[in-house]
């Protein structure tokens, strides 16, 4: 699948946002799978970060994000794909990738659980829609649409109601703004270098980057030490991370973000919360509460509103 997405075509990323300008159904339907999938991957994680809450944070993401970039690595040198070094303001569109929706994400998700409920910051991500409706068309070239901001408010109300709206002081709704600040912009940011690198070659670069600061503060903060703190649980969580969270649902997520536009693509995000309710839900062996099957129906709906097959519309 990674070597399939690498090869897209080289056009305006940005054509399938247009009203009147889809692109064929099958691609569509394809490229919405994969961006679910990916989505799927990061819901279900939940369960397996609540393992590193002791873990030394900086150490044990830097390994994590390092994995992730020689499996990438690995996997393009044995399909025959070129990684492309980046030139010019291409490195600074990488290093936002990695500081704010790698870096910056994982600490505003810790520090703000400190002065805010979880599903503060759940709301916080499940508003990305939202964010990515409304810039990710003006990025692209276009602008935004009614029938996106429709589907975007609905997914978003959907993820919602999936985790409610929990508590916070003031501290915790700027970590919890930060949060989506940082989600929408590792999609954002992606966008003028996706052409030329494609999904592999930025989930490389990206993760390369991430595991460097990583590294940098894990030493700054934690120790050069803090490695030998890291459990056989930290160390197998962190490699399920790797692979399905970073390194497979990244190519996932921008080959999704490629064929279908960021605003398009970014409903999706709202399969993630939904993910993570089943998989609670599952490792509980109970049903999932109501909220959970008003959320599911609520991401439904807006996913059809956004995804569905559309002719030319308004603009809004």
């Amino acid at each position: 699948m990674v070597e399939r997405t690498q090869y897209l075509p080289t056009g305006d990323i940005s054509d399938d946002t247009h009203d009147g300008g889809a692109r064929p159904r099958t691609t569509s339907v394809a490229a919405a799978a994969q961006g679910a999938l990916a989505m799927v991957f990061v819901g279900g994680s939940v369960a397996v970060s609540a393992l590193l809450h002791d873990a030394p944070m900086h150490t044990a993401q830097a390994a994590r994000y390092a994995v992730a970039c020689l499996l990438l690595v690995g996997w393009a040198r044995l399909r025959g794909i070129a990684v492309q070094r980046p030139v010019g303001r291409e490195w600074a569109w990488l290093t936002g990738i990695a500081a704010t929706g790698l870096v910056l994400f994982n600490i505003g998700l810790v520090e703000g659980s400190a002065h805010a409920e979880p599903a503060v910051l759940a709301v916080a991500v499940a508003s990305v829609p939202i964010a990515l409706g409304v810039l990710g068309p003006l990025l692209e070239g276009s602008r935004p649409t009614t029938r996106m901001l429709v589907a975007a408010a609905v997914v978003t109300a959907g993820a919602a109601v999936v985790h409610g709206f929990g508590r916070s002081d003031g501290v915790g709704l700027l970590w919890a703004l930060l949060v989506l600040v940082c989600e929408a912009g590792f999609t954002l940011l992606a966008v003028p270098v996706l052409r030329r690198h494609g999904p592999l070659g930025v989930s490389v670069w990206a993760t390369a980057i991430a595991a460097v600061a990583f590294g940098a503060l894990g030493v700054g903060v934690e120790g050069p030490t803090a490695v030998l703190r890291l459990t056989t649980t930290h160390l197998l969580a962190a490699a399920f991370l790797a692979v399905a969270v970073t390194a497979v649902a990244f190519v996932l997520w921008y080959g999704a973000v490629q064929r279908l536009g960021s605003a398009r693509a970014g409903l999706l995000t709202g399969v993630a919360p939904i993910s993570a309710a089943l998989a609670a839900a599952v490792l509980a062996v109970s049903l999932p509460a109501t909220a959970v099957w008003v959320g599911l129906a609520l991401v439904a709906s807006g996913l059809g509103i956004g995804l569905s097959r559309r002719g030319p519309g308004p603009t809004g």
